[in-house]
């Protein structure tokens, strides 16, 4: 092993390196590589689930936190992350072509705004949902086949349960979970203050709103609203109001699928629908629309898809829910305003936001 103090060798002078976050070209750059076949574009992308795995490596391996005070050697950073040295400088070179990590000087590896996604400590981090994706979730796409010709889950067909029931019995992996959530929602919430006005409400059900982090970010930015977290009473036991939200945050245990806190003029469900088929979310939507206080608002907020053959999240995701959930979608807007209808609520209208998540509104019919 190269001592820690040993000379920083001079940066190698090879072919322009790919821009960060920027994916192996299809076309030819002036001075950059050649131009990607047909048959090698579609072998890159056939190769998906190698990247998936190898961010899911350094996110277990914690590299980005490891490198959070800058370029480190891959002898010394394998030492601090329990790896070999050999693996490692082969799974940051496969990285840097990505643009998640970058060599700077031979075998010396630094972070690059991708890869400092992966630190613990980044406010926007997605570590936790790196480490996520390279367990049960891609065992559960190994079985895609079985849902695209059944329509059944691919996740159950493989551990025999529902995924829901698999996290309470695999509590590390469930902890896991929930914190990947957390990271995800951290980098949607912004977006979705920004797009949506909440001026008007005055109470605020966060449903199925976990342990309350778009619920306090949304009433310390309006400090005339009140907020009720409503989820699993295992969910929420460990939530603590925050002493500066005092009296106008309350916590509530229960099952949205037998009562939801009553009164309400606004109830709001962050990427719960989508978890479940169009029965399951009747009878959501229905607890909620026997219980709002007149002229009370529906605010979903769900990726929904867009006609058309452009590229976005939510085609993608749906995917997931098809593999992951029991009849779990993302849906169009027509599929929304039909699903609304069927349980007594008229869609008003959908409000983007600049991620790929919209405010889906309705009132009572």
């Amino acid at each position: 092993m190269a001592p820690a103090e040993s000379p920083r060798p001079p940066a190698a002078t090879l072919s322009p390196p790919v821009e960060q976050g920027q994916p192996l070209q299809a076309g030819k750059a002036q001075g950059g590589p050649p131009a990607l076949s047909p048959s090698d574009q579609l072998m890159q992308l056939a190769s998906g689930a190698w990247v998936t795995q190898m961010i899911h490596v350094a996110a277990e391996l914690g590299v980005a936190d490891q490198l959070a005070a800058g370029e480190r050697p891959v002898e010394e950073l394998a030492e601090a992350c329990g790896a070999g040295a050999d693996g490692l400088f082969r799974l940051l070179r496969g990285l840097a072509s990505l643009g998640i990590f970058q060599e700077t000087a031979p075998r010396y590896f630094a972070l690059t705004p991708l890869a400092d996604l992966l630190r613990s400590d980044h406010p926007h981090s997605m570590r936790m949902v790196g480490r996520l994706m390279g367990d049960e979730h891609y065992l559960g796409w190994a079985d895609l086949l079985h849902s695209v010709r059944t329509g059944e889950s691919a996740f159950r067909h493989r551990y025999g349960m529902s995924v829901f029931e698999w996290y309470q019995q695999n509590p590390r992996r469930g902890a896991i979970f929930d914190a990947a959530m957390g990271d995800h929602s951290r980098a949607q919430i912004d977006a979705l203050l920004a797009a949506y006005d909440f001026s008007g409400i005055s109470h605020l059900v966060d449903v199925g709103g976990g342990r309350g982090l778009l619920l306090q970010k949304v009433l310390a930015a309006y400090p005339g609203l009140r907020g009720t977290g409503f989820d699993q009473p295992q969910v929420v036991a460990p939530v603590a109001v925050p002493p500066e939200l005092t009296g106008r945050l309350s916590i509530q245990g229960g099952d949205f699928f037998t009562a939801v806190p009553a009164g309400a003029d606004a109830y709001l469900l962050k990427h719960i629908l989508h978890d479940w088929g169009d029965d399951a979310c009747l009878r959501i939507l229905g607890q909620i629309r026997a219980v709002m206080a007149p002229g009370a608002r529906v605010l979903l907020v769900e990726q929904v898809i867009p006609p058309g053959n452009a590229p976005f999240p939510g085609k993608l995701l749906d995917l997931n829910m098809l593999v992951m959930t029991e009849g779990g979608r993302e849906r169009t807007p027509s599929e929304y305003a039909s699903l609304l209808g069927k349980a007594g609520l008229s869609l008003q209208r959908i409000v983007p936001t600049p991620s790929p998540v919209s405010v889906v509104e309705a009132v009572a019919a």
